[in-house]
């Protein structure tokens, strides 16, 4: 596995942890920036072919 996909999913894997903790906070205003990163991450590692369902 190459630097750029180990980093990709470790962003993605951090950012549905970050996710995890607002909702669990009931902080709104963070899940909603927390899932707009979580699909600009997807939405990348799609573009390059990058497997997601492991995450």
């Amino acid at each position: 596995m190459d630097a750029f996909t180990t980093g990709l999913l470790q962003r993605i894997r951090t950012t549905q942890s970050d996710l995890q903790h607002a909702r669990d906070a009931g902080d709104d205003h963070l899940v909603e920036v927390e899932l707009a990163e979580l699909e600009d991450l997807q939405r990348l590692a799609a573009e390059h072919g990058v497997p997601v369902s492991a995450c």
